[in-house]
This record gives C-alpha cells, sequence and structure tokens, in this order.
C-alpha cells in the first residue's frame, strides 16, 4: 500500500531533526532511544521526544492571549466593525459594571488556586530535572495564564482562556501515558496532579456563567424553571456546559409533553435575538442590502467559517483513522491497543465534529434570524416611506420577459381574457417554446424602469425574497466546507492511490464546467418563475380581499380560473427550473460515479498496484464523500443564484422612490397651509391631476366641493404629500395630521384601540369626542361597547357607523390640521347635523385648520371660513354666501334618525368576539392527512419511487461487498457464512483458502467465475463501471418521479383549497381575518411546493436502508444485532420526548406568522392614514411584537432541533465506538469488520435519519394540516333546483313569508318572523335605522343568510332551494363599497366577458361620459386611482350592464354629490323599466319616484305600503330618511 506523504514525513527518520532530542543541553521526556519519528503509527503513539515540542502548543497560545489582554485598548480601535458584536447588553448604572470588576469572586479563586497547584508540582518535577524542556515551558505558560486570571479576575465564563486550558490539560495526558512508570515515578505523580489540576479547571470554566454579575437577570428565566412568555430565554445567562449541550431546553420540553402548548408557555426572546434592538442598529448602517447584513452579522459569519474549517479537518481525519485501524486488524500480530488506540481517536474526532455542529446550528440560526427579522423590518420600512405608486397593468408586464405565447397565459387574469380553457394549440406552443427557449441564451435587454412593487409583490419579499438571503447566512458555513472537503477529499483519495486519481480529477473539474454553463441558464429561469409567483400571489391576494364581492356576482368561478392560469404557469416554470437542476445532477452523478471507477482503473490496470483492504475501504468512504460533495456543490450554487435573485428583487425594491417630507413644524407651527402655483400628479404618473393651485387654509373650516372625480380627494392627497409636486412652491408643515378618508380604514382591534391610534387615554376628551360624533347610541347596543373587537376593515360595523370612529380617531388626536374626506356621507341627516353642530363648530375644533371635503353644503356652510370648488383639477375660492345659494336644495332638520347602515344588528352584537382563534391541532398528525398527500402526488409514482429505492439500494450494498471481494481476492482468502448457532458462540465465521488453480472463493459469492485480479484485474473493472453506471442513471430517475410527484400534489392541493375556500359560508369570511388565508395559500402552500416529498423520498430510501442494514447485521453476528436493537430504543425514547415539543412549536410559529401576513396587509391598505397621523414608529412596533413572536416559536423550534440532533450524533458516535470494539473482541477479519461498520455505520445513521426526518415530516406536514383544515371548512349549500333560463321573468315578485334569519346560531335574529311582498316590476325603498335588518334583507335576496324559519321566494321558487350561483348571477348587488381588481374598467365591468365591447362602451359612456373613461382605462388595485364616487359609478354601471330582473342598490349613491346622484337616479330608472329595484337609502333624491316602501325597526316590519305615504310618515317619524 502507498503512504500518504504526511504519513511518510511522520513516520520517516530522515525527517527527524537531532534538535527533537533537546537543544543546548536540555533533554526531552522520555527515552532519546525511540526518538526516531513524530507519530508511531505501527503502535499508535507520539514519541516521547516529541513532547516538549507539544509542549510549545499551549505556552504559544497563552502568549498570544497574554499579548491581547496588553494591547486591547489598540486592538479594539483598529478593529473592525463587522467583528464586533451588534447588540451588546449594558448595565444600566454605568458605575456598577467597574465596582462589580474590582471584587473577586469564588470562581477567581478556584481559578487561582488550581493554577498554584499545577505551578508548585511542575515546579517540583523541575526541582528533580531542572532541564526538562516540556516541564519549563508548561511552568511558563501556567505562570502567565495566572498572571492573566489575577489582572482579570473573571466573574464569567473566560472562554478565550479555554483555548489554553484544553491543550495544557492534553499535554499532561499525553506526558502521563507516554512516561515510563518505572523509571519516572515522581514524573508521573508530578504530571497525574498536574492533569488533575487542568481538569478541575476546565470543570470550573465550564461550571461559570457566561453572563456578567452586573448585568440585570430579573427578566431572565433560570435554567430549569417552568417557561414563561414574560421572561427571556435562559440563553441570555447560561453556564458554558448548558450551552454546548442543549440542557437549558429541557423545562420546554417537558412543558410540551404534557399536552397542548401556548403562546404563554414560550419564552420571550434573549436579548441580542430582539428585533427592536436589532432594527433600531440595522437602520443606521448605509449601502446594499447584502453589505448591511453582513455588517450586522459578520461576527457569526466569521465564527461559522472558523467552524466549517474545523469540522472539514475532523472529516477528513475519519478516512485516515479507518485505513489506520484495518492496518491494525489486518496484522495477526498486532496488540488490540492499536486498534483501540485508533478507534478511540476516532471517536475524540467524531465528538469534536458532533459538538461543531451543535455550535453552528446555533451561530447559523443567530445569523439567520437575525438577519431575517432585519431584512423584514427594512422592507417594512421602505413600504412606510416610499411612494405610493398607481401599479398599472400594462407596467407590470415589463417584468415577464417570455416570449408572447407565455405571457399571454401568465396575464390572463390581469387582461380580462378568459383562459379558462386552452386548446391543443395553445398547449403545443407553449412546450413547444419551452423547449425551444430550454437551449436558448438569454439576449441581452435593453435597460428599463421596473414598475413599483404590488402587494402580491411585498408579500412574496416577505415570505420568500427575505427568507431566501437569510437562508444563507444560516447556511455560509457551507460555503467554506463544500469547496474545502472538495479539494481535502481529492487531495485524501491523491494521498492513498497517488497519481493514478489524475484522470478521475479531470472528470470531475469537466463535469463542473458543464455545470457553470447549465447554471447560467437556470438563473434565468430562476428570475422568471418569481416573477411568476408574484403575480399569481397579487391574483390570489386579489381574490381573497374580494372573495364576498365576486360571489355576490357569481363571479369566483371565473376568478378560479384566472388563478390556476397563473398558478399553472408557476407551476411549468418550477418544473421548468427542476429539469435545470436536475441536470447539474446528472452531470454530477455521473461525474462522481466515473471517478472511482477510472481511479481504480488506473491504479490497478495502468499503475498495476493490487487492492488491500485498508486501503479500498477507506477509499470508499472518500469517494462516497466526494459523491456527496459534487451532490452538494450543485444545491448550494443553485441556492446562491436563488439568493442572488432575491437580492436583486429587494434592491429594487429598496431602490424605489421615497414619498418627500414636508418642512418640519418648528419651521411653521401656527402658520396657514398655502399651495401656490402648484401643480400635482399621482405619483407614478406624469399628466397632472391639479392644476395651478394656489390656495390658502387659514385656521377654521375650509369646505372643498366639486363634482365626482373633479379631485376633492387629490387635494387632500397633495396636502398630505401624498402626490408628486410638478412645479409650485407649498408650505406645509411636517407635523401630525388628523385625516380621515373616504374608504374609513380601521384595524382588527378594539373600537377604543381604533379611535385612540396609540394615542394616550384621556377619559375626559375620549367621552367628549364619543358624544359630538354621536357614536355613544352606538355603543348602547354593543355587548362590550367600545371595546368590543371588530373585523378588518371594520367588518361588523355599519358604513355610517365605521365613517364615525374614522372621524373620532381624527378628531381625538392632537393634530391640529384635520384632513376629512367626506366623512358625513353615509349618515343621516340629523345624526351628520349633530355631527356638524357638536363636533365641526364644538370647543374639540378650536384652533384648529380642518379641511372637509363634502357634498353637503347645506349643513356645514354656514361654519365654513371659505369654500373652494374643484373643477376638472382646477380649485376656486367661492364666496360662503353664494356657494350656499348656489349648492344643494335646501333640507329641513328632521328628528334623530340614526344612518344608513350596511351591516345590522345580528353581526353588530357580535362584534365583542368577532374574529375567532385561529385553530391548531393538537399532538401528531393524524394518518388521513398524510394520505391526502400521498394521494395528490398520485399512488402509482409514489410506488414507482418505492420499487427504485429498493433496487438502488441493493446496487449500493453490492457495490460494498464487491470491493470487499475484490480487496480479499488478493489474498486468496473469502470468508462464507454458516446461519446456524456454534456450541460455543452465537455464530461461526469458517474460512477456506484459495488454491494457486482457483478453488470458488463461496457458495454465495457471485464472482467466483472472475480471474484472480493481479492476473487480470479487467473483468472487476467492469463490474465496478456498470455498478456505478447503474446507480448514476438510478439517482436522475428518482429525480424525475419527484419532481412528478411534487407537480401533481402542489397543483391538486392549491386547486382544492382555493375551490373550497371560495365556496366557504359568509360567516366563516366576517371570521377569518385576510392575512391568515393568506398566510395559508402563501406560506403553507410554499412548503408543499418545497421539500415535503424529498422528507418523504429521505423516509423510504432510509426505511429501506435500516431493514437491509438489520438484515445483514442480523446475519453475521446475533450480538449485533442485539445491540442494534437496545440502540433503536435509546433513539426512540429522545426522540419521542422531542417531537411533541416541536410540533406544538412548529404550529404556534405558522400561526404566528398570520398576524406578520394582516399586518403587512393593514399597512399598505391604510398606508395614507399611517403616514397622515405620523404613526410609522407606532407600527413598526407593532411589527416588531410580531416578528418577535414569529421568529420566537422558529427560534425554539430549532433549538429542539439542536437538543435532538446533539443527543443523536453522541449516542451514534459511542455506538460505533462500541460496535467497533464488539468487532474486535469477535475476531472478525478486517474485510469483514469494516463491511459490518459500514453496514452498521448506515444503520445508526438511517435510524438516526429516520427519526429526525420524521420529526421534519411532520413538522412541515403542519402546513398540509393547515391547508386540509381549509378543506373541511364548512360548504354553502349549492340548491338542488336549476331553474329555466327564463327565471326570474322581469316583473316577478319577491315574496318573504314569516323569514326568520340570524347569522350564527349564537347570535339574536336580524330579521324576525318577517313577511312581506315586493311588488315586481316596482322600484321599493328600503328604510329605517341601524340594526333595523335593510341590509340583512338585501343579502338574504342573495342566500348570503338562508333562512331559518320561513321561506323568500322569487318568481314562485323558494330561493333556498334554487342553485346559488345561478341566482346571484341574475340579481344584481351593488354595494356602497364596490370592490374593483386591478385592470381595464372592461374586465371590471364583465370579467367573464359575458358581453360586447359595444355593450360595455355604451353603459360605461351613458353613466360616466363626463369621465372621459374607455374600456382600456386601467384601474389600480381596490380601484386606488379612483374616488369614492368614481368606483360607485363603476358599479352601477355594471347593473346597468347586467340588466337582472331583480336589482340591490345598497347606499348605491351615498358618496355621489347630488347633481349627478340625480342624473343617475334618471338613468337607472330609464335603464331599469321592467326590473325590480331594491333600494336602501336615506336620503330623498336616492329614493325618489320609489313605488313601495318599507320601513323596518329591530329586525321586524313598521309598516309597509306605497311610497309617497310611507316616505313621508318615515320622514316625520325619523326613521332612517332625510331630504
Amino acid at each position: 500500500m502507498l503512504e500518504s506523504p504526511l504519513q511518510h514525513v511522520l513516520n520517516d527518520p530522515a525527517h527527524t531533526s537531532p534538535a527533537l532530542v533537546g537543544s543546548n543541553g536540555f533533554r526531552a521526556t522520555g527515552n532519546n532511544s525511540s526518538c526516531h519519528r513524530i507519530w508511531d503509527s505501527a503502535s499508535a503513539r507520539f514519541s516521547p521526544c516529541v513532547l516538549p515540542y507539544l509542549s510549545i502548543i499551549p505556552g504559544v497560545i497563552v502568549v498570544i492571549l497574554a499579548l491581547l489582554r496588553v494591547f486591547r485598548p489598540q486592538i479594539e480601535r483598529w478593529r473592525p466593525d463587522w467583528t464586533k458584536p451588534f447588540v451588546v447588553e449594558y448595565p444600566k448604572d454605568g458605575d456598577f459594571r467597574e465596582s462589580s470588576k474590582a471584587r473577586t469572586s469564588k470562581w477567581t479563586m478556584a481559578l487561582l488556586l488550581f493554577s498554584s497547584i499545577a505551578i508548585i508540582v511542575l515546579a517540583l518535577r523541575l526541582v528533580y530535572n531542572p532541564r526538562e524542556l516540556s516541564t519549563i515551558i508548561l511552568v511558563a505558560a501556567w505562570s502567565i495564564s495566572t498572571l492573566v486570571i489575577c489582572v482579570d479576575r473573571p466573574n464569567c465564563c473566560p472562554t478565550s482562556m479555554l483555548a489554553f486550558y484544553l491543550p495544557a490539560t492534553i499535554v499532561h495526558c499525553l506526558i502521563t501515558i507516554t512516561d515510563d512508570v518505572s523509571i519516572r515515578s515522581v514524573s508521573i505523580v508530578t504530571h497525574t496532579i498536574a492533569l488533575f489540576a487542568s481538569l478541575c479547571i476546565v470543570i470550573v470554566v465550564f461550571l461559570m456563567p457566561f453572563r456578567e454579575p452586573h448585568l440585570p437577570s430579573v427578566d431572565i428565566a433560570k435554567v430549569g424553571a417552568i417557561p414563561s412568555h414574560e421572561l427571556r430565554s435562559p440563553e441570555d445567562n447560561l453556564k458554558l456546559w448548558q450551552w454546548l449541550s442543549v440542557s437549558w431546553l429541557e423545562p420546554l420540553l417537558t412543558v410540551g409533553k404534557t399536552g397542548k402548548m401556548s403562546e404563554e408557555d414560550v419564552w420571550s426572546l434573549g436579548y441580542v435575538f430582539q428585533h427592536k434592538r436589532l432594527h433600531e442598529a440595522f437602520r443606521q448602517l448605509r449601502g446594499s442590502v447584502v453589505r448591511r447584513t453582513l455588517r450586522a452579522n459578520g461576527i457569526d459569519v466569521l465564527i461559522l467559517s472558523l467552524l466549517a474549517v474545523v469540522d472539514t479537518a475532523c472529516g477528513a481525519c475519519t478516512p485516515l483513522l479507518l485505513q489506520q485501524l484495518l492496518k491494525a486488524m489486518e496484522n495477526p500480530g498486532s496488540p488490540k491497543r492499536i486498534a483501540l488506540t485508533y478507534a478511540f481517536l476516532t471517536l475524540i474526532v467524531r465528538l469534536v465534529s458532533a459538538q461543531i455542529d451543535t455550535l453552528d446550528l446555533w451561530y447559523g440560526r443567530r445569523c439567520y434570524e437575525r438577519s431575517r427579522g432585519e431584512m423584514t423590518m427594512m422592507v417594512y420600512e421602505k413600504a412606510l416611506s416610499r411612494k405610493n405608486i398607481v401599479v398599472l397593468e400594462d407596467e407590470e408586464k415589463k417584468e415577464n420577459k417570455s416570449n408572447e405565447d407565455e405571457r399571454e397565459t401568465s396575464n390572463g387574469h390581469s387582461t380580462g381574457t378568459a383562459n379558462g380553457s386552452t386548446g391543443e394549440t395553445k398547449k403545443s406552443k407553449r412546450f413547444a417554446a419551452f423547449f425551444d427557449r430550454f437551449w436558448s441564451k438569454s439576449k441581452p435587454s435593453e435597460p428599463e424602469s421596473k414598475p413599483p412593487a404590488s402587494m402580491g409583490k411585498i408579500l412574496n419579499l416577505i415570505r420568500g425574497d427575505v427568507y431566501e438571503v437569510s437562508q444563507r447566512y444560516w447556511e455560509v458555513d457551507k460555503l467554506v466546507k463544500y469547496p474545502l472537503q472538495l479539494i481535502a477529499t481529492v487531495l485524501l483519495i491523491w494521498n492513498l492511490l497517488g497519481p493514478s486519481c489524475f484522470i478521475g480529477v479531470s472528470v470531475v473539474i469537466v463535469a463542473q464546467g458543464l455545470n457553470a454553463l447549465v447554471t447560467r441558464i437556470l438563473l434565468q429561469w430562476e428570475r422568471e418563475r418569481r416573477i411568476a409567483k408574484d403575480k399569481r400571489l397579487n391574483i390570489t391576494s386579489q381574490f381573497v380581499e374580494s372573495l364576498r364581492h365576486l360571489r355576490w356576482y357569481g363571479w369566483q368561478n371565473h376568478w378560479l380560473k384566472e388563478i390556476m392560469v397563473a398558478r399553472q404557469y408557476e407551476l411549468y416554470l418550477q418544473v421548468a427550473t427542476n429539469l435545470w437542476r436536475l441536470l447539474i445532477n446528472v452531470i454530477n452523478s455521473l461525474g462522481s460515479n466515473l471517478f472511482p471507477v477510472i481511479a481504480l482503473y488506473a491504479y490497478t490496470y495502468i499503475a498495476g498496484h493490487n487492492l488491500s483492504i485498508d486501503l479500498i475501504f477507506p477509499a470508499l468512504q472518500l469517494f462516497s464523500r466526494l459523491d456527496a460533495s459534487l451532490q452538494d456543490i450543485p444545491d448550494l450554487i443553485t441556492v446562491m443564484l436563488n439568493a442572488y435573485v432575491a437580492v436583486e428583487r429587494l434592491e429594487d425594491f429598496m431602490a424605489e422612490t421615497d414619498r418627500e417630507e414636508n418642512e418640519p413644524a418648528s419651521a411653521t407651527e401656527g402658520s396657514t397651509l398655502r399651495l401656490t402655483n402648484c401643480t400635482f400628479a399621482w405619483p407614478g404618473m406624469e399628466t397632472p391631476v391639479l392644476s395651478n393651485l394656489n390656495l390658502t387654509f387659514p385656521p377654521g373650516i375650509s369646505v372643498i366641493q366639486g363634482k365626482v372625480g373633479a379631485g376633492k380627494t387629490a387635494l387632500l392627497q397633495a396636502l398630505l404629500g401624498e402626490l408628486d409636486k410638478i412645479s409650485g412652491t407649498s408650505s406645509i408643515s411636517n407635523e401630525m395630521i388628523g385625516y380621515c378618508a373616504q374608504t374609513p380604514w380601521l384595524q382588527s382591534m378594539s373600537i377604543r384601540d381604533n379611535i385612540l391610534f396609540s394615542a394616550p387615554y384621556e377619559e375626559d376628551r375620549y367621552k367628549q369626542v364619543l358624544e359630538t360624533c354621536q357614536l355613544l347610541p352606538d355603543f348602547a347596543e354593543f355587548t362590550d361597547g367600545d371595546r368590543s373587537n371588530i373585523g378588518e376593515n371594520g367588518i361588523g360595523l355599519s358604513g355610517g357607523q365605521r365613517a364615525r370612529v374614522a372621524l373620532a380617531r381624527a378628531v381625538y388626536s392632537r393634530a391640529r390640521i384635520l384632513l376629512l374626506d367626506d366623512p358625513i356621507s353615509a349618515l343621516d341627516f340629523n345624526t351628520a347635523e349633530n355631527i356638524v353642530t357638536q363636533c365641526f363648530n364644538g370647543p374639540l375644533m378650536h384652533d384648529r385648520t380642518i379641511v372637509l371635503v363634502t357634498h353637503r353644503i347645506e349643513l356645514v356652510g354656514y361654519l365654513a371660513q371659505q369654500i373652494i370648488k374643484v373643477s376638472n383639477g382646477r380649485a376656486t375660492p367661492l364666496d360662503s354666501h353664494g356657494a350656499l345659494e348656489n349648492g344643494s336644495a335646501g333640507v329641513t332638520p328632521k328628528p334623530d334618525t340614526g344612518d344608513g347602515s350596511t351591516r345590522d344588528q345580528g353581526e353588530e352584537k357580535d362584534v365583542a368576539k368577532f374574529m375567532e382563534e385561529e385553530h391548531r391541532a393538537q399532538w401528531g398528525i393524524q394518518a388521513r392527512v398524510y394520505w391526502k398527500y400521498i394521494k395528490s402526488g398520485k399512488l402509482k409514482f409514489w410506488a414507482l419511487l418505492v420499487l427504485l429505492f429498493a433496487m438502488l439500494r441493493l446496487v449500493n450494498i453490492g457495490r460494498t461487498w464487491f470491493l470487499k471481494i475484490w480487496g480479499e481476492a488478493y489474498n486468496q482468502e473469502s470468508q462464507s457464512f454458516i446461519f446456524f448457532h456454534d456450541n460455543n458462540n452465537l455464530f461461526s465465521i469458517k474460512s477456506s483458502r484459495l488454491n494457486a488453480t482457483g478453488v470458488e472463493l463461496s457458495r454465495l459469492n457471485p464472482f467466483d467465475g472472475y480471474p484472480r485480479p493481479q492476473d487480470d484485474v479487467k473483468p472487476w473493472l467492469l463490474a465496478f463501471l456498470v455498478i456505478g453506471m447503474v446507480q448514476g442513471v438510478s439517482m436522475p430517475c428518482l429525480s424525475i418521479i419527484k419532481i412528478v410527484i411534487d407537480y401533481n400534489a402542489s397543483k391538486s392541493l392549491f386547486q382544492q383549497v382555493t375551490a373550497r375556500v371560495s365556496q366557504a359560508t359568509f360567516r366563516y369570511y366576517d371570521v377569518t381575518p385576510v392575512g391568515r388565508l393568506m398566510n395559508r395559500l402563501t406560506s403553507d402552500i410554499g412548503t408543499i411546493d418545497g421539500s415535503i416529498s424529498s422528507h418523504f423520498m429521505g423516509i423510504a430510501f432510509q426505511s429501506i436502508t435500516w431493514i437491509s442494514s438489520v438484515a445483514i447485521i442480523a446475519s453475521i453476528t446475533p450480538l449485533f444485532f442485539l445491540f442494534a436493537v437496545l440502540l433503536s430504543g435509546l433513539y426512540v425514547v429522545i426522540f419521542l420526548r422531542f417531537l411533541p415539543t416541536s410540533q406544538s412549536l412548529r404550529r404556534l410559529e405558522m400561526v404566528s406568522l398570520s398576524p406578520l401576513m394582516s399586518n403587512f396587509g393593514e399597512l399598505l391598505h391604510g398606508l395614507t392614514t399611517v403616514r397622515a397621523f405620523r404613526s410609522e414608529h407606532r407600527f413598526q412596533e407593532r411589527v416588531i411584537t410580531v416578528v418577535d413572536k414569529f421568529q420566537g416559536m422558529d427560534h425554539f423550534y430549532w433549538s429542539t432541533q439542536n437538543w435532538l440532533g446533539y443527543r443523536y450524533d453522541y449516542l451514534a458516535d459511542i455506538s460505533i465506538f462500541m460496535l467497533t470494539v464488539l468487532a474486535l473482541y469477535t475476531n472478525v477479519s478486517a474485510g469483514l469488520t469494516a463491511f459490518v461498520l459500514i453496514a452498521a455505520s448506515n444503520f445508526i445513521q438511517s435510524t438516526r435519519y429516520l427519526c429526525r426526518r420524521y420529526g421534519q415530516l411532520q413538522m412541515d406536514f403542519v402546513s398540509v394540516e393547515r391547508i386540509d383544515e381549509l378543506l373541511q371548512v364548512e360548504q354553502e349549500p349549492v340548491g338542488s333546483i336549476d331553474p329555466p333560463a327564463s327565471w326570474p321573468v322581469f316583473g316577478s315578485s319577491i315574496v318573504f313569508d314569516h323569514a326568520t334569519i340570524r347569522y350564527a346560531p349564537h347570535l339574536d335574529p336580524s330579521l324576525i318572523d318577517i313577511s312581506i311582498r315586493i311588488p315586481g316590476g316596482s322600484t321599493t325603498a328600503i328604510v329605517g335605522r341601524t340594526g333595523s335588518g335593510k341590509s340583512t334583507l338585501a343579502t338574504g335576496l342573495l342566500n348570503v343568510v338562508r333562512p331559518e324559519t320561513g321561506s323568500i321566494t322569487i318568481d314562485n321558487l323558494n330561493i333556498a332551494d334554487v342553485n346559488t350561483e345561478t341566482l346571484r348571477s341574475r340579481v344584481t348587488f351593488v354595494a356602497q363599497d364596490p370592490v374593483l381588481f386591478v385592470g381595464t374598467i372592461r374586465l371590471n365591468l364583465d370579467p367573464t366577458k359575458n358581453y360586447s365591447d359595444a355593450a360595455c362602451d355604451a353603459v360605461l359612456q351613458r353613466l360616466c361620459g363626463r369621465h372621459n373613461w374607455t374600456l382600456s382605462t386601467q384601474i389600480e388595485a381596490g380601484g386606488r386611482n379612483l374616488s369614492q364616487g368614481q368606483r360607485q359609478l363603476i358599479g352601477l354601471t355594471r347593473a346597468v350592464l347586467r340588466r337582472s330582473p331583480i336589482v340591490i342598490l345598497d347606499e348605491a349613491t351615498a358618496s355621489i354629490d347630488y347633481e349627478s346622484s340625480m342624473e343617475i337616479q334618471q338613468i337607472l330608472r330609464e335603464e331599469m323599466v321592467e326590473a325590480t329595484v331594491i333600494m336602501i337609502a336615506h336620503r330623498v333624491e336616492a329614493v325618489k319616484g320609489a313605488d313601495y316602501a318599507i320601513v323596518l325597526d329591530k329586525g321586524r316590519v313598521l309598516r309597509q305600503g306605497p311610497a309617497a305615504e310611507m316616505l313621508g310618515d318615515a320622514l316625520g317619524a325619523g326613521e332612517g330618511l332625510e331630504h
């Protein structure tokens, strides 16, 4: 066998200098006659003369530590910032720190005591032998370390000193072992005592706390105490041994094992993990995203890199030690001590590697968690400060670089093209384009401005791109480890096989060159996949937010088709990127399997060497490491490319233009708002929306009036700084502004919290605000009053209540300037008048500048300092008296009536517990969840996968057995097994020696016909090549099946869950936040798209490996088998302690992610309000709290993984050592021992892998479980009757027959025993006070809520039995707040393309002609680029276009000016002359011309009859109607 160069240097006497004996007359320890080598591999020990030089190691280390201590101030000044801790905890009292350092603790005394003992005993040894170099060095080293301790007097763990104490302990141990007891009894005693002292010092250091005693620790949990969310993690105050062994986690595991864990049972994050401090420090950094994150986490990156180097060195030592172990076993005369020594050294190396893995996970997770939190807050802060630019679809198309057909496929949802059915031609074109682009090179494109991020993209940045980048920080050690491991493995193979492996190395180099070309193409596909995912998330987000309105129109199925088109395109790109990754893996698989064949061919055939057992099995181990490296490096390249794309996207987002800030408040305090020759445009647009404004807003009320779309809201946006100023000068202070948006923005929290908006609670002021905003009567109806919780966007409140809560928020604030955008449009006359007289003209408005947009000049005109008319983007101040004369008709005040309601009493009474807690399952994942995923991936593919795994495992076993046979064939010896119990042994191994003529090796040997390898090695090489090629082909086949399974499961589950959500009951939407649904449709679907199938594949393969390994072990020795059973039991016990807690933490993590998604959604919808109130900092604080909670669950989940990994690794390493000892004392041959050890190692690794992968599978299947929960959501009844196409006929009546309707079983009825008849073809007005049941009656006609008793019939059919979608497609409902979608007006009017362009355009011009809209006019998400009145016009245009027999208008003209409202009423009467029109309103002009009227009160019919009579009575009685 060839010796490696290192072994040659260590063993060759020529390389040993005479200086080893000692210089200047000094003597080395031990017998000089044996000083012929450094390490004697044959006897497995150091040479005694080397010990003085080993003693130099701790001496040099302690000198370095002392110098670092002396020059610490200078080093701190020179030290780069990135090497310093990013967040440091300081004591509250700085002086206390110095005083605490002056005290000498018990720890310092213990260190000094044992150090003194070591110095004394070593000094005594010098008395007997004053010229012993090793002792002199050690005495000096111990003296220096003692001096450092005296100076520092450490009260906490001096981890840097361990760098000296551990090597010193090892040197003392080596000297003690090496010394000759018979000659040097004094030396043995002194070094034994010194060894004892150094061990005691190490124990003391391990018992010392990390935390400085002067730092406060009252808020830190004690190790072993019951966990609580009120306390920080024990990690902030640990001892070294507790940190290294992860034993501090035991209390959390105990809590998890008792049952369902809650958030209160989990500690808060440690100090250096808390995101408030991280964000404050991170936002001070400048530069690119990568530069800032590297600066913030540089010390962790450095530590991870160093750990990777040490771990690589440990991995490189393992095959060398195995080689020496097998060599010792091959020599019959070799003492067992030698083999045991190498086995023990292997154990030490493995234990060190296991400890490094523990440290690597902790530092890697810290780097990951902190970078993720830093970037999450960075994106959130940017979202708060960037311009609110209109994102239109034609701009978004610029992102898509695919060909035209693919672009049409991906954008069908936004262009309005119905792509629900794709013909074979389109499919063939798409796949033809795919294969055409598969080999195409990317063409350089001209630089172009990138569109601003949409909501879907921002959510994807948070959930995907931030994760992608931070994940690379977690795995930064792989950037060092994998390349080093590859180089080290190649070098070790070179040392084993010599120059013969050069040809094999060239194969690896060629393979990597090919991969570089493939990677370039993969990068382009990955970019496009990210864009497709953004688009799918964007349309899914719109779908979830608009689902209620889509179902009112019966459009949800069309949108489902559009979502699936986007999803299909995303999956198509996912398959494409996976195929490119597969190609990289194929190249590497072939390269890694050809490398050993070519290397062994050159070694045996060309060079003529023999393969021995002590060479072939270390080589096999190295070949396996090489294979793993070649498989890991492409994956590393792929994820780095993904991170590169993610960084690009984050940089693009961070580069978006920020909103311009106004002058500081102090510069203009008390002055008026002023605009001089100002021209404004919407952000991102060039066309001015406001031109040549010359306005001054003095203290008092300035009223803005104008027709719909004139620019009133734009004027307020300009004053808020939300528009781009093209020209002119503005005098607007950068201070808090009380802003009340036209569409009230409320958060999912209590009403009081919405009003306070984080301002201090002042009881007198608060009550005054509630009284003047007319909210006290409403709160009296609520179970918990103003502490009642409401849903997202104010669900649970009526339109008028939402407007008044938003108004109260602005009034309660201490803002000097109030901008109020039509807050009284949804209020009845009496309520609006009371607000005007008590609020606008009350003491709360004194000394304030109020800019009020309203159509109701008659109410507020007498209070106005000025009235400004806005028309066609220009503003003209008017005389207040003249404006009143030329405004709307005067109205006589009427008694208190209450406001118009869009929600009813049943809902309002439920606001106290409006949002339900998100469900979390308990204990393990149910079997049906696994079965659900397996069925989604198709059973036939799973069966094929398991079959291929079994074949691959057989090939792997055959490869190992073949190499054993090959190695033993050189000695003409083989072993066959006798499978029965011998009288004296549990098993017997019978050896048979081959004679020169070639007697058969064994009855079990399939290679008995092969010639001896030294005679003809070609057949052996050919067989090895065939085995390698089979292995090389198997993995790509498995990968293809995995891609197919992923595709089927991802497509099937997403399609099922979106369909189920779209058909859920409306009550489910009321109690389920949008953020929660989006979390499941993004995060959980993303997990399903990710690595779940990989976990399944791993479990399948490792199960086969486990079974085959047990069979091999049991067939050779029952002792091994009994040991394996015991070991498996220990693994299971540890795993069962780990699993419950990890499952609970994973579920808590996923649940805590929902508020993060919700907060981002809320922010983007209410961004203008948040900025106006200057509440950005408060919202950041909220998100920091949410991120802390989410990251905390993630942190402790991975801490449980670390706990499990530490115990598994140590148990596995000790087990392999014990198996090696067992093999040594059962006299098994070297070849068979190597074979059994490989099988035993596979058994241990597969057992550990199965437990860990099963745990990881359970964790990931939490996402499948959460998706499965959506699949169990209660569905809305479909209806059993499909009515004829003519149903309902125009002029058909609507009858409520003793109908009682309630929204949920635990709520009071909203309508009670209603019996009414709405005449067919009539225009019927529904009036009544808030909570009277008006909207319940209207939505009941859509089967949103079905009667629990009685019935509702239309055209003689009970609508509860009618097909729901058919009903909603033939009844048109126009809500007060119509929802608009991203795209053209054509898309918004008729997404299903049931009407021609000409019909759509005719209706559009009829109702909205003066707005100069066309069918191609672009609408932003939610109609943000339109005013509320304009959005209502679009909703009315939909109703006219559909020409349904029944039309329901719920406050459909509340935000439209009087003149425009009259015009629209006339058009509606003309267009809907034959339809039955139901109108809910509180203004006379809105129900003018009604034929019939129904007055409701508290869920009952107060009266009904002809409109003239009923409406007159309602006006007189104050029952929800005004002039």
